[in-house]
């Protein structure tokens, strides 16, 4: 019995398409760009345990001079490539003391009256911010060369200085005509004045000193808003020069906002340009006021007690007197 195979089904003849309808078509199938945004293939062991060009280049540099520090070759490198070195960031600005504190600058004496009734002062000042609903309160007063100083467990705004300032003022046996504003902790900004002659009268040489700086000061509009924290020094750019630079100090914010407004600007001093410049902090050698040493801070000074400034005895410097 013979079987008949059916004949093998074949495939319908695929359609030739136009070039220009692929093209048409095909561009809405087009696969999409990696964005900048897509991970990177990652390199295999092999690959990123080659060195790379800069590597060479700094192995070549240590071959050749082997007594170079690795500063240095770094320095050369950048030399060869052709990188600029970055500028040094001048830091011109000091952090300052907790701002959680109010400074009352007054006379000795009613620095000494006031401080003998802390305790007094400090529940009165409590009991007056609380009445004006404020959040600020006096932990304790602690006595300053400069005046009492009245720690807060947060910083006082501009009414509660207001406050502190009128009770301080008709407190007992208070010189209220020796009594200054209070005012908050403040950092300090150091800035350089150049472009000013050594002797501005010409031919006179009379130099400039710093009382003539601080009258150029006052009469400048962009210095309304400054005030000097200690009086101006004035040196000569070199022993042959009759240039000068002029180093002031500011009173700032922690931010340095007050010294970055006044950077780059210039101001006449008579027929001369002078332009201002930042200048590195300089904060001098410490000296705790407990033991008189030089050198080291508050918290860094191991001693128990306190010394005399005038024998080293153990009293304090207004006792000396009595116990000296």
């Amino acid at each position: 019995m013979s079987i008949k195979k059916s004949p093998p089904v074949l495939n319908p003849p695929l359609l030739v398409k136009l070039k220009s309808e692929v093209n048409t078509i095909s561009k809405y199938f087009k696969g999409k760009k990696p964005t900048s945004n897509q991970s990177k293939p990652s390199k295999s062991y092999a690959q990123a345990s080659k060195p790379t060009a800069s590597t060479l280049d700094v192995l070549k540099i240590k071959e050749s001079f082997p007594a170079l520090t690795a500063k240095q070759i770094d320095r050369v490198n950048n030399i060869v490539k052709g990188n600029p070195t970055p500028k040094p960031r001048i830091q011109m600005t000091t952090k300052g003391p907790s701002r959680k504190q109010v400074i009352v600058p007054m006379s000795t004496d009613n620095n000494t009256t006031f401080t003998k009734n802390s305790a007094l002062h400090v529940a009165n000042i409590n009991r007056l911010l609380k009445n004006t609903k404020s959040d600020v309160a006096a932990n304790f007063i602690r006595s300053d060369p400069n005046g009492p100083v009245i720690v807060t467990n947060k910083v006082a705004n501009q009414s509660d200085l207001q406050i502190i300032s009128q009770y301080i003022r008709r407190a007992e046996d208070i010189n209220e005509l020796q009594v200054e504003e209070p005012h908050l902790p403040q950092s300090k900004s150091y800035l350089k004045i150049i472009g000013i002659p050594f002797f501005p009268n010409g031919r006179s040489q009379d130099r400039l000193n710093a009382s003539d700086v601080e009258t150029i000061l006052k009469q400048n509009q962009i210095f309304d808003d400054i005030k000097l924290a200690s009086r101006p020094r004035v040196i000569k750019v070199s022993l042959k020069s009759d240039m000068s630079i002029v180093w002031i100090d500011i009173w700032n914010h922690q931010s340095g906002s007050k010294a970055k407004c006044l950077i780059n600007r210039c101001f006449n001093m008579g027929r001369y340009i002078a332009t201002i410049r930042g200048a590195n902090m300089n904060l001098g050698v410490p000296q705790y006021k407990n033991c008189w040493k030089w050198g080291h801070t508050t918290f860094s000074c191991r001693i128990q007690g306190v010394k005399c400034v005038k024998c080293n005895r153990p009293h304090k410097s207004e006792n000396h007197q009595e116990f000296g």
